[in-house]
């Protein structure tokens, strides 16, 4: 081919390359099954490369397209796929084992904030002292705090116990 193909690390086979006595020939009308002669003859006479999609298959996939066309069309879905894809962060949200119900109701309202934006939210008491002593204060906090969180989130964690640390995850429902 005279024109200039695509330099960057190429992850395809063209051209002369592909060279298996049967290919699967796709993008043109019916898949076709014929010899990888005649499908890059066949490109060759269209003024275009022959490109092997995927070798694991039984006959080889090929196509019959300009190359750096190609390539410039798998870049652009690609960045549209991450484009689409859902970024959720982890938001930590502290609490205590004396915590008053109504600071226990804004940390939920900040929490609900977090889920509704798509956010997952790690609730994490510390035990400190004589807490440590009583576990199970801690535990009915982060199952009350829970109880607020319920209509817009679900358990990605149960409350576990680590190292005089309650730890919960709470991720936001499907839809």
């Amino acid at each position: 081919m005279s024109k200039k193909i695509y330099q960057k690390e190429r992850k395809h086979k063209i051209n002369s390359e592909v060279r298996f006595p049967q290919v699967r020939l796709v993008g043109m009308g019916e898949p076709r099954v014929i010899s990888s002669y005649e499908a890059s003859k066949l490109a060759e006479s269209l003024g275009k490369d022959l490109i092997l999609i995927n070798e694991s298959q039984n006959p080889p996939i090929v196509r019959i397209e300009d190359y750096n066309k190609f390539i410039y069309e798998m870049e652009k879905a690609e960045k549209e796929k991450k484009k689409n894809s859902v970024k959720s962060e982890m938001k930590e949200i502290q609490l205590s084992c004396e915590i008053a119900i109504n600071d226990l109701m804004t940390k939920s309202r900040k929490a609900k904030e977090f889920i509704n934006d798509g956010d997952k939210v790690r609730c994490v008491i510390m035990l400190r002292g004589r807490q440590k002593q009583m576990p199970e204060r801690g535990e009915n906090v982060m199952y009350k705090f829970f109880e607020m969180l319920e209509e817009v989130g679900q358990y990605e964690e149960q409350p576990k116990l680590e190292n005089g640390k309650w730890f919960m995850t709470i991720r936001p429902k499907k839809k």
